[in-house]
């Protein structure tokens, strides 16, 4: 089980599977360089960015799903201690970010589910609601899409989200964070924050 978390009564975690740029997207809420590589699995415990004045942090969780030269065991249990940390701080957690790869998600859901898999991020994306926290889908790289909206389309069709897309702005945020272009992420979380009553940390999603 991870350990360590900051003495802290509110988060904001981001997840997702390794390499969709969870930790690029921390550098740009924080100003904090993580550890980040293009090898998947670098982040093997919680990052934590916590202000010392206040009772809040942004926690980047380790990646989840296939990482390349990271044996099986090693990867169910990082899976495992994710959805461990999550409910346990359930309570704590105001806001849930889960990245994915805009570019390459549908094409990883859909091939699970022919093998007759839960894909991972639809299973995190319902794990998180069935806890009670409210959830973003961060959808990363889309400068890499040709057609965002379809994209964003196909992809809530598999959430199980009626498209258009557009009427979930508070749950879908297309972004880019290499690029810096994540306003609608921003946005969301502003959202979220203010819906419960949590204007005091609205300074840390600007």
């Amino acid at each position: 089980m991870f350990e360590g978390r900051p003495d802290r009564g509110a988060e904001i975690v981001f997840v997702g599977r390794s390499n969709v740029g969870k930790s690029t997207l921390m550098r740009e809420f924080t100003g904090h360089r993580f550890d980040t590589g293009g090898k998947p699995g670098v982040t093997r415990s919680p990052n934590h960015y916590d202000w010392a004045s206040e009772d809040f942090t942004f926690t980047d969780l380790p990646g989840f799903g296939f990482m390349e030269g990271v044996e099986e065991e090693v990867r169910e249990r990082i899976k495992t201690d994710v959805v461990r940390y999550v409910e346990e701080h359930a309570d704590e957690i105001l806001v849930g970010v889960l990245v994915i790869d805009g570019k390459a998600a549908v094409d990883i859901i859909d091939r699970h589910e022919e093998r007759g898999n839960v894909p991972h991020d639809v299973e995190m994306f319902h794990f998180l609601r069935e806890v009670g926290i409210p959830t973003v889908v961060a959808v990363n790289k889309t400068d890499k899409v040709d057609d965002v909206d379809e994209r964003l389309n196909a992809l809530c069709e598999r959430l199980g989200l009626a498209p258009p897309w557009q009427q979930w702005c508070d749950t879908v945020a297309p972004i880019s964070a290499k690029r810096g272009r994540i306003e609608p992420l921003r946005e969301a979380l502003r959202t979220h924050l203010h819906e419960q009553g949590r204007d005091d940390l609205l300074g840390f999603v600007v």
